[in-house]
């Protein structure tokens, strides 16, 4: 592989992205990209639909413009090509919400304290992605939609065939949040129940989600810890989703373990998330962006590879994971049988 050649221009770039991400978050948290759906205003009368000062939305409107969210064209400001159908919060693919999880002040405050995380070797902060109860999961489960969507429906696409094919399809989606994995499956298979397991705060936005997809009815909670908290089943198939990076290796197997025999005997697991694959990190960047958000937010998390995850499904009773991709995202989507 050819190296990237660092350069004054490259580096002065990486110490400013905070900045677009900041406007990124305010033309969100503010509404600009939905009061310019309406078509090109000038800076006054966006600050009045706004709500806002006028010199400061012409000095953020002009910022949005230098980074390409918003079109400047003779002092009036509309949306260029693309934002619609991303930032517009009525679109069908509106993708704005994402900030509040993947640019979140939970996320921010933790990475400003990376250097203590390296040379702890984990967390430092006092409230974490491992807490009881963590607030953040509210907003993940409230917004990670628009990224876990299109994710569900490739796994749902795995078990198709065989999910037709069961006379019930009791699910237990471990960790759930937005419930996407479940309802997905719930709104394709009529026969399906899940059981969501998930936090008790977390657990009021799984059944929104649930009642906005029609399945609430075939929705059943499970509070609590999932190391800790009884699994009842057995079930058909239970999904596992963007969770284990939380946790070594050695912890993550245990997880595994305490599932199989929630599984039935011809039942399925499904995981999702990160994995690190074959090719060097600049070939493969994000898994291992994540792994330095899990260092600075758990005590033992990082990506796994895929043969770590094949070992801990065949240690935990399970087959090796067949991999499914999902086109345009990092995840990756494994399902595996219950062998023992």
């Amino acid at each position: 592989m050819k190296d990237t050649a660092v350069s004054r221009e490259s580096l002065l770039a990486m110490m400013q992205a905070y900045k677009t991400t900041s406007l990124l978050r305010t033309g969100v948290s503010m509404g600009v990209f939905d009061c310019l759906a309406e078509g090109p205003v000038d800076a006054d009368t966006a600050a009045g639909r706004l709500g806002a000062d006028p010199r400061g939305t012409r000095i953020l409107l002009n910022a949005l413009a230098a980074i390409g969210l918003v079109r400047e064209d003779d002092g009036r400001f509309g949306l260029p090509a693309g934002a619609d159908g991303l930032l517009v919060s009525k679109s069908p693919g509106y993708l704005g919400d994402m900030v509040h999880v993947m640019a979140s002040d939970w996320e921010w405050d933790a990475l400003k304290r990376l250097d203590e995380a390296v040379r702890r070797g984990g967390t430092v902060m006092d409230v974490h992605a491992e807490t009881p109860g963590y607030a953040y999961w509210e907003d993940f489960a409230a917004h990670a939609v628009a990224v876990a969507r299109p994710t569900a429906e490739v796994a749902a696409d795995a078990l198709a065939d065989w999910a037709a094919g069961r006379e019930r399809l009791d699910v237990l989606d471990v960790a759930c949040g937005h419930g996407m994995y479940g309802l997905t499956l719930a709104q394709r298979n009529p026969q399906a129940r899940v059981w969501a397991l998930d936090w008790p705060n977390v657990l009021p936005l799984t059944e929104q989600h649930a009642e906005r997809m029609g399945v609430a009815d075939r929705l059943h909670r499970l509070p609590g810890d999932m190391f800790e908290v009884p699994l009842g089943g057995p079930y058909d198939v239970v999904l596992v989703t963007n969770v284990l990076h939380h946790f070594s290796e050695e912890k993550a197997g245990e997880l595994l373990a305490r599932l199989a025999p929630a599984v039935k005997p011809d039942g399925k697991i499904v995981l999702v998330g990160f994995t690190l694959g074959d090719a060097p990190p600049a070939e493969d960047p994000a898994p291992h962006l994540f792994s330095i958000l899990m260092l600075t937010w758990t005590f033992e998390g990082e990506v796994h590879s895929v043969p770590a995850y094949d070992r801990m499904l065949t240690a935990a009773g399970f087959t090796r994971g067949r991999r499914y991709d999902v086109p345009g995202l990092a995840f990756r989507v494994l399902v595996a049988d219950r062998t023992s």
